[in-house]
């Protein structure tokens, strides 16, 4: 088998009839085809040329605009945490008093760190590339400050819950000691206990209200106990102090001289009571009085007789 370079040198060369057929076709073919052959490519290179470029810059665009959805993606999400935490838990927390809290430095720096200008979103609203590529940046500085932000106050947050929390241990072991033989049921101070260990604010609260309300039934009923014990000492001395002074009243009747009287009932006429009556002397020796009328009588200060007097005090007369 011969070789190309072989069968090269073997090819006979043209003959004079070939060389001049060739000779003549060149100077057949018409002068302006060349130029045009070659405005034609040259047609077809930029032609080509302006279909790369736009493919290529369609294609930058493109990319470009897939860049900016996954800024203003990242962007949007950390605006929404930083909202939802402005909004929930910092917004709760404004409400906490000083009192409230073991530190009251926490709820200062709350406020310190929710005082503050958050950028604007304004998302992928440019055209072209350029300005995609701008609003990429800034979209991309707003995530980055609200990521900040939203750590900075959630460390705010925080600080504010475990300040209140301390708070509310304190006070809830002040109750538990103080509450110590003053519960209805004590029961209610060993579930404070619990969530006092368990440093659980809501179980503290449940808690510290059961022991309160047991607090306040143990009060009513020793009122009620104590009521009663000085009710039933009231009445004991209510009834001593009157079997005094019936008592007093008997020695002094007792201590008192007996006097006795005999009533006489004269008949006849006097200047009372229809009939006559006569003023005389007593027996006895003491000066007296008869009272005449239907019935009449007469006594004296010793022995009642008939014509004697009576002394008012005994006869009420």
């Amino acid at each position: 088998m011969k070789t190309e370079q072989e069968t090269e040198i073997n090819t006979p060369p043209p003959t004079n009839g070939e060389t001049a057929a060739v000779e003549e076709s060149r100077r057949v073919r018409p002068k302006w085809l060349v130029p045009l052959v070659a405005g034609l490519c040259a047609l077809a290179l930029v032609v080509a040329g302006g279909i790369g470029w736009k493919i290529w810059s369609d294609r930058r665009l493109a990319e470009a605009k897939a860049a900016c959805a996954t800024a203003s993606d990242a962007a949007r999400g950390a605006m929404n945490d930083w909202n939802t935490l402005v909004n929930g838990d910092a917004a709760d927390l404004l409400e906490v008093k000083a009192d409230q809290v073991k530190d009251a430095k926490t709820i200062d720096a709350l406020k310190t760190a929710l005082d503050v200008e958050a950028p604007e979103y304004e998302g992928c609203v440019a055209d072209g590339k350029d300005g995609l590529e701008t609003a990429i940046d800034e979209l991309d500085d707003a995530a980055a400050w609200y990521e900040k932000h939203t750590g900075s106050l959630k460390k705010a947050v925080d600080a504010v819950n475990d300040s209140k929390l301390a708070k509310t241990i304190d006070t809830a072991k002040t109750l538990l000691e103080s509450s110590n033989g003053n519960v209805q049921d004590d029961k209610t101070r060993e579930e404070l206990s619990k969530a006092i260990e368990a440093k659980d604010e809501a179980a503290i609260a449940k808690a510290s209200k059961a022991v309160n309300d047991s607090i306040a039934v143990k009060r009513k009923a020793d009122e009620e106990a104590k009521a009663k014990a000085q009710a039933e000492a009231d009445a004991k001395a209510a009834a001593a102090a009157n079997a005094q002074t019936q008592q007093q009243q008997y020695n002094y009747q007792q201590s008192q001289p007996q006097q006795s009287w005999t009533p006489s009932y004269p008949y006849g006429g006097g200047s009372t009571g229809g009939g006559s009556g006569t003023t005389g002397g007593s027996t006895g020796g003491s000066a007296g009085s008869s009272y005449g009328g239907s019935f009449g009588y007469s006594s004296g200060y010793g022995a009642a007789t008939p014509g004697g007097t009576c002394p008012e005090s005994v006869c009420g007369v």
